[in-house]
């Protein structure tokens, strides 16, 4: 048994957003690695199969503090090491994860497609109808202090930003409904399709319900950082994005062999 929801997140332009939201990939990659835990990534590739066309990473995810205590208790050692593969074939996207160790079942894959339409209950998965019925569509409003919670910062808040280099922003109540009566205005919305599969007895629902909403919070911070980030991204290309994550992957392979050599990883 799958648990599925569709995270709807609209944004202000589909010709932008890839290159956004490859910047926000990296940037939030870097912020999130240290002490031992974070992103590893071992592969970031162009590829080429059955007619598609795009980039394939592979990454190594380690959250051992990034999960609530009482999975932490019952966790097999390399559990809550996660390898992260993804197909970015722009505007379609998948993503498989699962853990190091094979003594748990894990599952999670997310399918990504970004089209111009606002549509609340698109099926734009083309989902079969038995299994329509059983998603679970989560609209995200990144100008919504309230659906942020303790993870609220000023500088990464679309309500108060103003780009200098766009115009953009800030980002009142009512965007949304401003967006769609604008029709020269650029809009998207990206559609995250997310399964969850966690079997094990007594936490299946529980790790699953928890799973979907840490989803939504990290598609709702990414979204936010990644609008309030847009003069830093803004007039780049895809060889500069391509450059950039040359870049980040060197500088996060110098933070794990710093880690590992101060002697405080004891195996990987």
């Amino acid at each position: 048994m799958w648990l599925l929801s569709i995270f709807r997140v609209i944004f202000v332009e589909k010709k932008l957003y890839q290159v956004g939201q490859l910047f926000s990939v990296a940037e939030a990659s870097k912020n999130e690695t240290g002490g031992g835990e974070g992103i590893e990534v071992l592969k970031n590739e162009p590829y080429e199969k059955d007619g598609e066309k795009g980039q394939y990473t592979h990454k190594i995810y380690h959250i051992q503090s990034k999960v609530p205590a009482f999975v932490r208790l019952f966790a097999p050692e390399g559990s809550l090491v996660f390898h992260e593969k993804a197909w970015n074939a722009y505007p379609y996207c998948r993503t498989s994860e699962s853990p190091l160790t094979c003594l748990i079942i894990f599952l999670l894959n997310r399918l990504t497609f970004s089209r111009i339409t606002f549509a609340v209950f698109l099926n734009v998965h083309n989902l079969d109808a038995s299994t329509w019925k059983n998603v679970t569509v989560v609209p995200i409003d990144i100008a919504d202090r309230s659906q942020v919670s303790n993870d609220y910062k000023p500088d990464e808040d679309p309500a108060k930003f103003k780009s200098a280099k766009t115009g953009r922003g800030p980002l009142g109540p009512d965007w949304k409904k401003e967006l769609v009566s604008n029709a020269e205005c650029p809009r998207m919305c990206a559609y995250k399709l997310v399964t969850v599969k966690f079997k094990w007895w007594g936490l299946q629902t529980k790790v699953e319900n928890f799973i979907q909403e840490q989803e939504k919070r990290i598609f709702n911070n990414f979204h936010r950082q990644l609008f309030c980030w847009i003069d830093k991204w803004v007039e780049l290309t895809m060889d500069d994005i391509r450059r950039m994550e040359a870049e980040t992957q060197k500088e996060l392979e110098e933070v794990d062999v710093d880690f590992v050599c101060s002697g405080n990883l004891s195996s990987r």
